[in-house]
Protein backbone atom coordinates (compact mmCIF):
# COMPACT_ATOMS: atom_id res chain seq x y z
CA UNK A 1 0.00 0.00 0.00
CA UNK A 2 3.00 2.29 1.11
CA UNK A 3 4.77 1.81 -2.44
CA UNK A 4 1.45 2.23 -4.37
CA UNK A 5 0.97 5.76 -2.77
CA UNK A 6 4.77 6.75 -3.43
CA UNK A 7 4.30 5.40 -6.27
CA UNK A 8 1.15 7.78 -7.33
CA UNK A 9 2.97 10.52 -6.08
CA UNK A 10 5.56 10.03 -7.47
CA UNK A 11 3.97 9.93 -11.11
CA UNK A 12 1.91 12.88 -10.36
CA UNK A 13 4.46 15.27 -9.37
CA UNK A 14 6.24 13.82 -12.66
CA UNK A 15 3.46 14.80 -14.55
CA UNK A 16 2.78 18.46 -12.99
CA UNK A 17 6.66 19.25 -13.55
CA UNK A 18 6.13 18.25 -17.26
CA UNK A 19 3.01 20.21 -17.77
CA UNK A 20 4.43 23.00 -16.30
CA UNK A 21 7.71 23.12 -18.83
CA UNK A 22 6.56 24.50 -22.29
CA UNK A 23 8.80 24.32 -25.00
CA UNK A 24 9.50 27.35 -27.76
CA UNK A 25 8.75 26.85 -31.15
CA UNK A 26 11.81 27.72 -32.85
CA UNK A 27 11.94 29.19 -36.19
CA UNK A 28 14.23 29.62 -39.19
CA UNK A 29 14.84 33.43 -39.84
CA UNK A 30 13.60 32.82 -43.14
CA UNK A 31 10.26 31.40 -42.17
CA UNK A 32 9.78 34.28 -38.76
CA UNK A 33 10.49 36.68 -42.54
CA UNK A 34 7.27 35.07 -44.40
CA UNK A 35 5.62 34.89 -41.01
CA UNK A 36 5.69 38.44 -40.13
CA UNK A 37 4.46 39.46 -43.41
CA UNK A 38 1.12 37.29 -43.07
CA UNK A 39 1.02 38.54 -39.34
CA UNK A 40 3.24 41.46 -38.18
CA UNK A 41 5.16 40.76 -34.57
CA UNK A 42 8.58 41.58 -33.35
CA UNK A 43 11.16 38.76 -34.31
CA UNK A 44 13.53 37.33 -31.50
CA UNK A 45 17.30 36.30 -32.51
CA UNK A 46 18.84 33.80 -29.90
CA UNK A 47 21.81 33.70 -31.63
CA UNK A 48 24.37 30.96 -29.86
CA UNK A 49 27.37 28.60 -30.61
CA UNK A 50 27.93 25.05 -30.46
CA UNK A 51 30.42 25.49 -27.95
CA UNK A 52 29.01 28.35 -25.68
CA UNK A 53 28.02 27.19 -21.98
CA UNK A 54 26.08 29.93 -21.60
CA UNK A 55 24.18 29.52 -24.43
CA UNK A 56 23.36 25.72 -23.36
CA UNK A 57 22.25 27.04 -19.59
CA UNK A 58 20.13 29.51 -20.67
CA UNK A 59 18.00 27.05 -23.53
CA UNK A 60 17.93 24.74 -20.48
CA UNK A 61 16.97 27.24 -17.48
CA UNK A 62 15.58 30.64 -19.52
CA UNK A 63 13.75 29.13 -22.91
CA UNK A 64 12.43 26.56 -20.64
CA UNK A 65 10.99 28.87 -18.25
CA UNK A 66 6.98 28.42 -18.87
CA UNK A 67 5.97 32.03 -18.73
CA UNK A 68 9.21 33.03 -21.44
CA UNK A 69 8.52 30.48 -23.90
CA UNK A 70 4.51 31.98 -23.49
CA UNK A 71 5.93 34.87 -24.78
CA UNK A 72 8.06 33.96 -27.12
CA UNK A 73 5.36 31.86 -28.90
CA UNK A 74 2.91 34.43 -28.38
CA UNK A 75 4.34 37.91 -29.13
CA UNK A 76 7.54 36.81 -31.31
CA UNK A 77 8.71 34.69 -33.99
CA UNK A 78 11.66 33.19 -32.18
CA UNK A 79 14.42 32.28 -33.96
CA UNK A 80 16.99 29.95 -33.37
CA UNK A 81 20.51 30.84 -35.31
CA UNK A 82 24.06 29.42 -34.92
CA UNK A 83 25.96 32.65 -35.10
CA UNK A 84 29.34 30.01 -36.83
CA UNK A 85 26.43 28.00 -39.17
CA UNK A 86 28.01 26.97 -42.51
CA UNK A 87 24.47 27.47 -44.40
CA UNK A 88 23.85 30.24 -46.67
CA UNK A 89 21.02 32.79 -45.20
CA UNK A 90 18.36 34.78 -47.28
CA UNK A 91 16.97 38.06 -45.22
CA UNK A 92 15.49 40.81 -46.07
CA UNK A 93 16.28 40.36 -49.86
CA UNK A 94 20.14 40.07 -49.46
CA UNK A 95 22.16 36.34 -48.88
CA UNK A 96 24.34 35.84 -46.08
CA UNK A 97 26.98 33.17 -46.00
CA UNK A 98 30.00 32.05 -43.81
CA UNK A 99 33.35 33.07 -46.13
CA UNK A 100 34.97 32.34 -43.57
CA UNK A 101 36.87 35.64 -43.39
CA UNK A 102 35.58 36.80 -39.63
CA UNK A 103 36.94 33.37 -37.92
CA UNK A 104 33.98 31.08 -37.67
CA UNK A 105 31.40 33.68 -37.96
CA UNK A 106 28.29 33.84 -40.33
CA UNK A 107 28.02 37.07 -41.62
CA UNK A 108 24.51 37.41 -40.53
CA UNK A 109 25.54 37.16 -37.52
CA UNK A 110 28.11 39.53 -37.51
CA UNK A 111 24.78 42.25 -39.07
CA UNK A 112 22.52 41.03 -36.63
CA UNK A 113 25.25 41.65 -33.64
CA UNK A 114 26.55 44.89 -34.91
CA UNK A 115 29.99 43.34 -35.28
CA UNK A 116 29.75 42.59 -31.16
CA UNK A 117 30.49 38.77 -31.38
CA UNK A 118 29.66 37.24 -27.88
CA UNK A 119 27.19 34.67 -26.93
CA UNK A 120 24.53 34.37 -25.65
CA UNK A 121 23.25 37.55 -27.49
CA UNK A 122 19.72 37.81 -28.41
CA UNK A 123 18.44 39.87 -30.89
CA UNK A 124 15.06 42.03 -31.57
CA UNK A 125 14.20 42.94 -34.75
CA UNK A 126 11.16 45.19 -34.54
CA UNK A 127 9.33 47.71 -37.21
CA UNK A 128 9.35 51.45 -36.80
CA UNK A 129 9.16 54.07 -39.86
CA UNK A 130 8.91 51.21 -42.27
CA UNK A 131 11.94 49.91 -41.17
CA UNK A 132 13.75 47.35 -39.32
CA UNK A 133 15.34 48.37 -36.33
CA UNK A 134 18.09 45.71 -34.86
CA UNK A 135 18.51 45.62 -31.27
CA UNK A 136 21.44 42.92 -29.75
CA UNK A 137 21.28 42.88 -25.89
CA UNK A 138 24.50 40.49 -25.30
CA UNK A 139 24.52 37.79 -22.31
CA UNK A 140 23.17 35.25 -19.93
CA UNK A 141 19.51 36.27 -18.91
CA UNK A 142 17.73 34.34 -16.14
CA UNK A 143 13.85 34.00 -16.46
CA UNK A 144 13.71 37.07 -14.69
CA UNK A 145 15.50 39.23 -16.09
CA UNK A 146 14.17 37.52 -19.65
CA UNK A 147 10.73 38.38 -19.28
CA UNK A 148 11.52 42.44 -18.30
CA UNK A 149 13.60 42.34 -21.95
CA UNK A 150 10.72 40.68 -23.57
CA UNK A 151 8.01 42.63 -22.39
CA UNK A 152 9.84 45.88 -23.41
CA UNK A 153 10.23 44.92 -27.13
CA UNK A 154 6.29 42.68 -26.90
CA UNK A 155 4.91 45.40 -26.07
CA UNK A 156 6.60 47.99 -28.06
CA UNK A 157 7.69 50.27 -24.87
CA UNK A 158 11.03 51.53 -26.13
CA UNK A 159 8.34 53.67 -28.43
CA UNK A 160 7.37 55.68 -25.20
CA UNK A 161 9.92 55.16 -22.33
CA UNK A 162 13.25 54.52 -21.48
CA UNK A 163 14.07 50.98 -20.67
CA UNK A 164 15.43 52.09 -17.16
CA UNK A 165 12.21 53.76 -16.60
CA UNK A 166 9.93 50.69 -17.81
CA UNK A 167 12.54 48.57 -16.06
CA UNK A 168 11.78 50.21 -12.92
CA UNK A 169 8.16 49.82 -12.93
CA UNK A 170 7.75 46.32 -14.28
CA UNK A 171 5.58 43.68 -12.53
CA UNK A 172 6.66 40.32 -13.78
CA UNK A 173 4.88 36.83 -13.55
CA UNK A 174 8.48 34.54 -12.97
CA UNK A 175 9.02 33.90 -9.40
Amino acid sequence: MKKAFILILFTSMTITSFSQKTDVRWYTIQEAEKLIKQSPRPIFVDTYTDWCGWCKKMDKETFTNPVISDILNNKFYPVKFDAEGKESVDFLGKTFINDGKAGKAHQLAIALLKGQLSYPTVVFLTQQNNQVQVSPVPGFREPKDMEVLLSFFSEKAYETQTWEDFQKNFKGKVQ
